[in-house]
């Protein structure tokens, strides 16, 4: 299993399954990062936190914490 943490920076990734409960995972689905969607890893901060992604058009930051619970390909 490979989170999009485990991403590297330049990499395109395709979303297979959200983990996570409740609203976590209700508010990672309404930032647009839903099953197979395209994600491209822009950067990542220092320290690893946050990532920064392009997703459906649009730039985005997400923690690492969260970006543990997207499983990717």
């Amino acid at each position: 299993m490979k989170t999009l943490r485990q991403a590297k920076i330049g990499e395109t990734v395709t979303v297979v399954k959200l983990h996570g409960e409740g609203a976590v995972k209700r508010r990672i689905m309404d930032m647009g990062l839903t099953r197979g969607v395209e994600i491209y890893v822009r950067k990542v901060a220092p320290l690893g936190d946050p990532v920064e992604i392009t997703v459906r058009g649009y730039e985005l930051s997400i923690r690492k914490a969260d970006a543990d619970m997207i499983e990717v390909q």
